[in-house]
């Protein structure tokens, strides 16, 4: 007989979870590069607006179906919809995270090197080209693939110990220190002389400046920020207690996620405008300039230290949420085997990374519709599969899950008023899956 499931010890760490689920590579990395791309405050604004009109109605529908459930992302939706075709939804999500950790590991890859050569003093330099340093880290084989390994091994020793003591005692130390070191940084940044111009970028609106694309940039960073999409929250909201609200959970997780996007522009956008770049740098952004920023401030290697710190802190936390997903899909019936599935989950996942970790060296060659392995995967992760599941996830809610229970899991643990239960039903059988249509015809490129 197998071992009893887990459950988080409290809300606070299911909290804590679910925000290093979202905050990762979308709200430290692609927010500030997107939002420097696509008009500052404006974006900014129209963001904020999307993520509480989509994004905190679908997180809380993870929640609903986790719970509701008490089971993983494949068995959630077969106990729900028996004898349906709705389990694909859950295999969809294993699949999809499959997909995404074998990119999404290559960069965390790339940000565990990147620290290490910072806390050893080798990055920041009077001669240093940093466009050429983040080339050279690419394109060599070995350094892409031993950043893939020690990347992962570092997900499968914290998910190997369960819930408990593995992914909530990590959460809880590294959630509270990531937002430590981001707001050092910010204090940092707002005091060099100049600052106010990047202060102004970031949080003046100026919507001459937001083209009808960038809205629907803001409408996908939104919807892509919470990690929702591949039912990863509904595998972690099957270990959450009864007695805890999911509306209070779900909007604690959306304003972490938002406070830390704002913090990541508050660090970045006053110290390039105050040494003369360019917010619109695109992608290597925080591999390039932010180096090349620091290395113009006092101590700068040692902020820079602790900006690649907390950034690996998040990335690793986004990436335990992704493995959690393949794992539990296989531990559901035989939760002693754990250790064993998570170190062949590793594996497989290491070996399914080394084409994209390649892809800028040895397999540059290797094209796909002319895009990179890396940037391909990226493409149908992020485009395709993301958008689809968020979709069918929209219409389960609305038109498959049994009412009475949404509504239990909704109103459990909390003294709000079945009225907000109406108004979320509303969101998210009308509003929400408009809103996803139009941001997968849009990422397709239909029009």
């Amino acid at each position: 007989m197998g071992k009893k499931r887990e459950q988080w010890s409290s809300n606070i760490g299911f909290i804590f979870a679910s925000a290093g689920a979202a905050i990762g590579l979308g709200a430290i990395w692609k927010f500030p590069y997107v939002t420097g791309t696509n008009g500052g405050g404006a974006f900014l604004l129209v963001f904020i607006a999307c993520t509480l009109l989509v994004g905190l109605p679908m997180l809380i529908a993870e929640f609903v179906i986790g719970r509701g459930s008490k089971k993983e992302a494949v068995s959630a939706y077969q106990k729900l919809a028996p004898n349906s075709r709705w389990g694909h939804l859950g295999k969809l999500g294993v699949v999809g995270c499959f997909f995404l950790l074998s990119f999404y590991c290559v960069v965390g890859g790339w940000v565990l090197i990147y620290t290490v050569l910072s806390l050893t003093g080798q990055i920041i330099g009077p001669t240093t080209d940093y466009a050429q340093l983040f080339g050279s880290v690419i394109s060599t084989p070995w350094i892409g693939i031993l950043g893939l390994f020690i990347f992962l091994i570092l997900n499968v020793i914290i998910l190997s110990l369960g819930i408990k003591n593995g992914i909530e005692r990590a959460n809880n130390i590294l959630m509270p220190l990531l937002f430590i070191f981001f707001i050092i940084l910010v204090i940092r940044s707002l005091t060099l002389e100049g600052a106010s111009e990047g202060v102004r970028f970031f949080l003046q609106p100026d919507f001459t400046s937001l083209s009808a694309e960038g809205v629907l940039y803001a409408l996908g960073q939104s919807f892509f920020a919470l990690a929702v999409g591949f039912s990863c929250l509904v595998t972690y909201s099957s270990y959450l207690d009864k007695k805890e609200s999911i509306p209070t959970a779900a909007v604690s997780v959306v304003v972490m996620n938002l406070f830390v996007s704002i913090l990541a522009g508050l660090a970045i956008f006053p110290a390039i405008f105050a040494l003369g770049y360019e917010p619109t740098e695109g992608p290597g952004l925080l591999f390039v300039m932010l180096p090349a920023v620091f290395s113009e401030i006092i101590f700068g290697e040692i902020f820079l230290a602790l900006f690649l710190l907390l950034f690996l802190f998040a990335t690793l936390t986004s990436s335990f949420s992704l493995l959690e997903i393949i794992i539990s899909a296989f531990t559901e019936k035989k939760v002693s085997t754990r250790k064993k599935i998570t170190i062949i989950s590793g594996l497989v996942v290491f070996v399914g990374g080394i084409p994209a970790a390649l892809s800028f060296g040895v397999l540059e060659h290797v094209q796909i519709f002319s895009l990179s392995i890396f940037d391909a995967t990226d493409y149908l992760v992020s485009n395709i599969m993301l958008p689809i599941g968020c979709l069918l996830i929209s219409l389960f809610i609305s038109f498959k899950m049994e009412r009475k229970l949404m509504e239990a899991e909704f109103l459990s643990g909390n003294n709000l008023s079945s009225q907000l239960f109406k108004i979320w039903l509303f969101l998210m059988r009308f509003v929400v899956p408009l809103v996803i249509i139009i941001v997968l015809i849009a990422s397709l490129g239909i029009f």
